[in-house]
C-alpha cells in the first residue's frame, strides 16, 4: 500500500501582512519589521528611489529612513486590496502623512512581497512616481 502526501498549503502570508498594516496604521510597528536582513526589495518604475536594493539595511537607510525624515506624521495605510498566490501576497493601499513642510502626502501602492514564513525575502513596489518625486526633492530629511 502506498501512501499519497497530501498537497501542501502555503501559510497564510495575508493575516501576516494584514497585521504588519495594522500596527502601521497604529504607529507601533509595520511591514518593513517584516524584512529579513537579505531581503531584496525593487522600486519600480522611474522615481529618484527605483532600483533594487540588496539588504533590508540599504533599503532601510537609503529609502524609509530618509522618507520618513522628511515626514512631520507617519504615513497612515489603508489596504484597499490583499491576495496571495503562493508565497507571494499582493497588497494594494493607499497611504498619506503630512511633509515636514506642512503639506500632505498621498500616494497608492502595489506591493507584491514574496515571503518564506513570515519574512519578506523579495518585493516589487510600484506607486506614483511623480507624488514621491515631488516630496523627495520638495523637503530635506531632517535627522
Amino acid at each position: 500500500m502506498t501512501t499519497q502526501a497530501s498537497p501542501t498549503r502555503s501559510p497564510d502570508g495575508t493575516a501576516t501582512v494584514r497585521q504588519a498594516f495594522g500596527a502601521w496604521a497604529a504607529g507601533t510597528g509595520g511591514p518593513y519589521d517584516l524584512l529579513a536582513d537579505d531581503a531584496v526589495w525593487t522600486i519600480t518604475g522611474n522615481s529618484l528611489a527605483s532600483k533594487t536594493y540588496s539588504s533590508r539595511e540599504t533599503f532601510m537607510s537609503q529609502v524609509i529612513r530618509p522618507f520618513n525624515a522628511r515626514m512631520s506624521t507617519g504615513l497612515k495605510p489603508t489596504i484597499r486590496s490583499l491576495y496571495q498566490d503562493g508565497d507571494t501576497v499582493i497588497v494594494f493601499f493607499d497611504a498619506s502623512g503630512t511633509a515636514r513642510d506642512g503639506k500632505p502626502y498621498a500616494n497608492t501602492y502595489a506591493w507584491f512581497l514574496q515571503l518564506r514564513g513570515e519574512r519578506i525575502v523579495r518585493a516589487f513596489a510600484f506607486f506614483d512616481a511623480i507624488a514621491f518625486n515631488d516630496l523627495w526633492t520638495r523637503v530635506q530629511p531632517v535627522p
